[in-house]
This record gives structure tokens, C-alpha cells and sequence, in this order.
């Protein structure tokens, strides 16, 4: 059995993927960011590094009155000095995780955003989970070269402003790359005006949103818990993650409460005001949380005081638990730094499989935390895990007691009436959501229209009401032509989807026209047999391609068991066929004339009434006399109409819906197509 690898090697693996823009194992409630001075790109490393620590105390000092008082979820806005890498030159960056409360994640945002105003010289860079999120906001104004494949290090801040690092100018630029090509041409990366107005839009409220996400709650709760939250506001947040993330391990320690309330139930508790996000606030409330036998609460007759009292045991034994916990995983270096070490052995097949708690699994753990207790992990997940653990200990041995608290005024609890009437708020969001895809679907409109415009000649502007019905065969074939990607097939839309009138009397006339000029002219109906015929397949043994003889024997095989069990069917019969000729010319021109009625909303009959079109051509190639397809060819190897059979096919198909949604008009009105419904049927029930 191989040694697990050595946790020096991984340390450095994990210390710079979790920053790493592409890397697949990003926590999904963090978000990441990065700072880089111009002089990094030129300044040795030594000269650097102190530039480097200076920059860092002048950031945190600018951004401090906006941070001083916000209380973060898990973990406040920080920077540090990334390590010596000949990917990308020597920066500050930080991580923020967020957890339940987005938020967070914005205000990291703004506060990058005003760092850049602060400090001209640098560059920034923001992204989570989903990449670069901030595109996300400005999805409908982006170019469309831009996609998440095409925009890695190419999203920037720099001045208070969005810049993307033109594909045209750098192909496949490194970070270097592209903070070089950010200094010396600000103008040329800089965003367009309506991706800077959307995604600044989404952090416009701040820093006013930040002062409004707190929410001041009374609570009542032991003498010690009180006494750790006056020194410490923001050890809230420990207290709540260790109430809401609770399992049965930690529910023990908050069945003793040994920490925060040593006398039990004579222990006298006091009236405190708690600073806590509003997310906070809500895991707090929303939970049920029966309290322990040891935790003295009040008579329920008194239902206000009961519910501050309520919130006050959360806190306290969430405290509890996570003074505990921590204390204990501090001491063994647990935490997320062992969770990821683990995670990188399962992927490289140290455990081979073996189920966990085997004896060889065991084995192979005991073994793999030998390793990394040695390891550089170990100590930085001792001091996460150990930093509120020591905090409270600090706190806790100074003089406090229950009348410290009782002569402090405690003003009332801020309205909590925004957690139960978000739906305003959601609706809102939602609505301007709807507005800004209905301003780009009409601004694609709009563009879609003016290059028909431009295509069209001067015999299809004056036919405008009504156009070819093989549109919608020739839709079908240029979506089954499209390559799709892993986004999905894209639907051609250049059709108008608005309904249209048909002058059946004129139609009438036009169909008759066109029909004796087929009876009369075998030349034309050749042309369109050469030329426009949709046939899948020619069997003419002139042109098979030489080629074909060295089909590999599977094909073969698989083409011969496919045509024997097709020719034992009717599905053959069940096609029209480009030579048929079996039914009358009244028959054709009524089954022609219902055909055309029934999708005169496609707009699809102008070139029908001018000058005819492939489809009623071969309608009506039916109904000659002669043609050259009066040859001695088997019916089994008549080429088949494919449009013909398409536009019944779908029309049929329509028709069974019977005025209900159905496949057809799904279809039909992605491509632009709508058809009426068949008042004919409906009259009939």
C-alpha cells in the first residue's frame, strides 16, 4: 500500500486552487477576490512584499467605516498576501464565505469596487462558485463572443468600472497578459455603458443596504453569554452557525451547557440587545428548538418575554455548541482543512474503494492523519478552529455579573415584519427581470427585422402578407442542421408569428394559374426535380460514391437487418412519394387548398401566389400527365417527398391536438409559426 501523498505537497495544491478562477471544487458559499497593484508587474519581490503590506493596512483603513459595525455571517472581509507564483505576480486576495446570506457576497463587491477608487493603481477581480458572477447581471448587454468558456482572466475592476479584455486583442491571455493590457488601455477594456449601469445597479443601495441587512433583536440569556457578546458583537455569528448547522454530536454539549450557564436552572439571566444579520435573525426564529432540562425559561403567559427568552436559549446554546466543537476539533485539527485533505486522497484512490468504516478503511484514516498532522493544514486549522475559542476564553475570565447588565437600558427589537412580507420584494425583482428580457427579446426583434429588410428584394416587399409555405419545412431542416452544443439546440426564428388573412377567392384563382402552367410545362416540373427535389437519397448507380465500398462491415449489416425489417412494414406505405400518382387532381388541389388554409398564419404563401413554390410544385407534380419520373423504378425505391410528408406530418399532428398545447405548436412556435385552430373540427363536436 502506497503512502498517502505528503500534505506539504498538497497544502500548496489547495492553498492556490481554492483561489484558482477554474478550479471545480470552489466552496459554493464563498467568494473570492483579488487585488493587483501595478508595480507587481515590475517590482522585484522583496520591494514588493513591504509595498505589498502597506497597500493592505491602507485598504482595511479605507473600507473600515463600512465594516467596523456590519456583522459578517461566517467570516469578515479580509486580505492577505498571496504566495510566490509564476502564474500570476505576487497580490493581495481574501475570501468571504456567505453562506445563507447573499449579502455578503454584494458587499465584498461594493468594497472591491470603492478599493478601486480609492487606489487608482490597482486591479481587481471578483468571482465565486459560477465564475464571473457580475456577468451574470449584465447577461443581456454582454457581447456574444463573451461566455464562460471565452472569459477567463479577462474580467476586471479597475477605477470603479467593469473591464473585459477585448478576445480580438488577446486570444488567450494569462493574468499577466491582461493586467498589462488593462494599463495601457483603460479605454479599449472598458465595458460598455449598459453592462457598467447593470451590474452597478445591483450594488447601488450599498453602503445604506449593509446598515439596513442588521437587525437588533432583545434577547435573554445567561450573564456569560451577555458578557461574550458585549466585547465581541460578532462572535453572533458563531453562535448562530452553531445553532443552525447543530447535529447530534453537538446537541449533547447543549444538553449540559457546562460553559455559559454552570448554575443550571438557578442561574439568573438578564435582557441584552443583540446585533445579528437579518439571515441571522431568521435562522434563529424559523427553527423549533425545545430547550434543555438544565436551561431555565419563563412561564408562557407572557408571551413577549417568553420569546425573548426563547431567542436568548438559541443563542446561548448555539454558543455552547460551538465553543465546544471547536474546541475539540481545534485540539485534533479537524475542520475544513481535513475535510479537503481527505477529499484529495479519495481522489487520487488512496482509500482503493474500501467501504468507510471497515477495518482496512480505518487503517488507511489513522494512517493519512498521521501525515497530516505534520503538515502546515494542521496548524492554520488549529488556528481557524481555535480563534472563537480563545476569543471567549480572554472574555469570560474578566469581572461581570447579572447586575452589570440590569441597570443598562435595552432599546426595543427592530421590526421583523420584512420576514414575513418578502413577497413584495421578490415580486419586484421579478418584474424587472421580466422587464429587462422583454427589452432584449424586442431589441433582438428589432434587430431580426431590419436584416430581413435588408435581405429581401423588391418582389417579396410588395407580397408582404403572405409568403412560401416550405418555410416551414425549411425551418425544420436548418434546425436539424444546427450543431448543437451542451447549452441546447438553437431554434431559427426569422419567421413572424403574426396571423394573416388569406383571400381564398384569389388563392383559388392563383392555384388553378399554376396548376394548368404544370399541366402544360414538363420543363419546369424537370427543373424542380433536379433542383429542388428534397429527397433523401438517389439511387442512381452513376452517382453512388466510390467510396461506399469500403463501408465498414457493421454498417452494412446494420443497413441490410434495417431495410428487411422496414420492407416487412407499412411504414413505407404510409409516405407520399415524389411520383405518386394515384390521386385525382380535385383531390390534390382540395387536400393542396386545406393544407395552405389551415397554416395561412405562417405568413407562408407569397411566393405561393406569385410565383409558386418547391412545395405546391411537387403538390402539383402529383397531378401531371407525364414526367420523367415515369420511369421503371420499383415503389420501393421512389424517393420520398420529405417536406410534403414534414408539413402533413406536422399539420396532422397539430390538427390531434385539438386546440390543446401539444408537440406541434411547441415546435411550430419556437420556430416562429403559429398556427390557428381548425374551426372545421371544433364545429364538427
Amino acid at each position: 500500500m502506497a503512502a498517502p501523498p505528503q500534505p506539504s505537497a498538497v497544502d500548496s495544491d489547495l492553498f492556490t486552487s481554492i483561489f484558482s478562477h477554474s478550479d471545480s471544487r470552489l466552496p459554493e458559499d464563498a467568494v473570492f477576490y483579488a487585488i493587483f497593484p501595478d508595480p507587481s508587474l515590475s517590482s522585484s519581490f522583496q520591494d514588493l512584499s513591504l509595498s505589498l503590506q502597506s497597500l493592505r493596512h491602507d485598504i482595511l483603513a479605507a473600507v473600515s467605516s463600512f465594516t467596523s459595525s456590519y456583522i459578517w455571517q461566517h467570516e469578515p472581509f479580509s486580505l492577505t498576501l498571496s504566495p510566490s507564483s509564476l502564474a500570476e505576480p505576487l497580490h493581495l486576495r481574501g475570501k468571504v464565505r456567505y453562506g445563507d446570506n447573499l449579502e455578503d457576497e454584494w458587499f465584498v463587491v461594493f468594497l472591491v469596487f470603492y478599493i478601486t477608487r480609492q487606489f487608482p493603481d490597482v486591479s481587481a477581480r471578483v468571482w465565486d462558485t459560477d465564475g464571473e458572477f457580475l456577468l451574470i447581471e449584465a447577461a443581456f448587454h454582454l457581447p456574444r463572443w463573451l461566455d464562460p468558456s471565452t472569459s477567463l482572466n479577462r474580467v476586471f475592476i479597475r477605477r470603479c468600472d467593469l473591464h473585459i479584455v477585448p478576445k480580438s486583442k488577446i486570444s488567450s491571455p494569462s493574468i499577466t497578459d491582461s493586467l498589462k493590457f488593462l494599463i495601457t488601455n483603460e479605454d479599449v477594456s472598458r465595458a460598455g455603458d449598459s453592462i457598467q449601469a447593470a451590474i452597478k445597479s445591483r450594488i447601488s443601495d450599498y453602503p445604506e443596504r449593509a446598515r439596513r441587512n442588521m437587525h437588533r433583536a432583545r434577547a435573554i440569556v445567561p450573564p456569560a453569554v451577555a458578557q461574550v457578546l458585549r466585547h465581541d458583537p460578532c462572535l453572533i455569528s458563531v453562535a448562530v452557525e452553531g445553532f443552525y448547522d447543530r447535529d447530534i454530536d453537538s446537541m449533547k454539549f447543549a444538553s449540559k451547557m457546562e460553559k455559559f450557564l454552570p448554575r443550571g436552572r438557578d442561574e439568573e439571566l438578564v435582557l441584552v440587545s443583540v446585533p445579528m444579520s437579518r439571515a441571522m435573525y431568521a435562522q434563529l426564529v424559523q427553527q423549533t428548538f425545545q430547550a434543555p432540562k438544565c436551561y431555565p425559561m419563563p412561564s408562557r403567559s407572557n408571551i413577549k418575554r417568553y420569546s425573548e427568552a426563547e431567542l436568548g436559549m438559541k443563542i446561548s446554546c448555539g454558543l455552547e455548541m460551538a465553543y465546544q466543537l471547536r474546541m475539540r476539533e481545534g485540539a485534533e485539527g479537524r475542520g475544513t482543512a481535513w475535510d479537503e485533505y481527505k477529499k484529495s486522497l479519495e481522489r487520487i484512490g488512496y482509500f482503493e474503494g474500501l467501504i468507510p468504516g471497515s477495518n482496512e478503511y480505518k487503517r488507511l484514516t489513522e494512517k493519512a492523519e498521521d501525515y497530516y498532522r505534520n503538515s502546515s493544514l494542521f496548524l492554520q486549522a488549529c488556528v481557524t478552529m481555535s480563534t472563537p475559542v480563545r476569543r471567549i476564553d480572554e472574555i469570560l475570565p474578566l469581572p461581570h455579573s447579572a447586575d452589570d447588565f440590569k441597570s443598562q437600558e435595552v432599546p426595543p427589537s427592530d421590526d421583523d415584519s420584512w420576514l414575513y412580507n418578502g413577497e413584495d420584494e421578490l415580486n419586484s425583482a421579478l418584474e424587472e427581470r421580466e422587464k429587462e428580457m422583454e427589452l432584449y427579446d424586442a431589441k433582438i426583434k428589432s434587430k431580426q427585422k431590419s436584416r430581413d429588410s435588408l435581405g429581401s428584394g423588391p418582389s417579396s416587399s410588395s407580397n408582404n402578407e403572405v409568403d412560401d409555405l416550405g418555410n416551414i419545412a425549411k425551418s425544420m431542416q436548418a434546425f436539424m442542421q444546427k450543431v448543437s452544443s451542451f447549452q441546447g439546440a438553437e431554434i431559427p426564428q426569422s419567421s413572424d408569428s403574426k396571423e394573416v388573412d388569406l383571400d381564398v377567392d384569389r388563392f383559388m384563382k392563383e392555384m388553378e394559374t399554376i396548376m394548368r402552367c404544370q399541366g402544360n410545362e414538363d420543363s419546369i416540373s424537370d427543373l424542380d426535380i433536379e433542383e429542388g427535389s428534397s429527397s433523401d437519397v438517389d439511387f442512381d448507380e452513376s452517382e453512388i460514391d466510390s467510396d461506399a465500398e469500403e463501408e465498414d462491415d457493421f454498417s452494412k449489416s446494420y443497413a441490410d437487418v434495417l431495410s428487411k425489417e422496414l420492407k416487412s412494414s407499412t411504414l413505407s406505405k404510409s409516405f407520399i412519394r415524389a411520383n405518386e400518382q394515384t390521386a385525382r387532381p380535385d383531390e390534390v388541389l382540395f387536400y393542396s387548398c386545406r393544407l395552405i388554409v389551415q397554416v395561412s398564419v405562417c405568413n407562408s404563401l407569397a411566393t405561393v401566389v406569385s410565383h409558386g413554390s418547391n412545395l405546391m410544385i411537387k403538390l402539383n407534380y402529383q397531378v401531371g400527365s407525364s414526367s420523367k419520373q415515369d420511369m421503371d423504378v420499383d415503389d420501393e425505391f421512389s424517393p420520398v417527398d420529405v417536406d410534403v410528408n414534414l408539413v402533413k406530418s406536422l399539420l396532422d399532428s397539430f390538427a390531434s391536438q385539438e386546440g390543446l398545447p401539444g408537440p406541434a405548436s411547441n415546435l411550430l412556435g419556437l420556430m416562429g409559426v403559429r398556427l390557428p385552430k381548425d374551426e372545421s373540427s371544433s364545429k364538427g363536436k
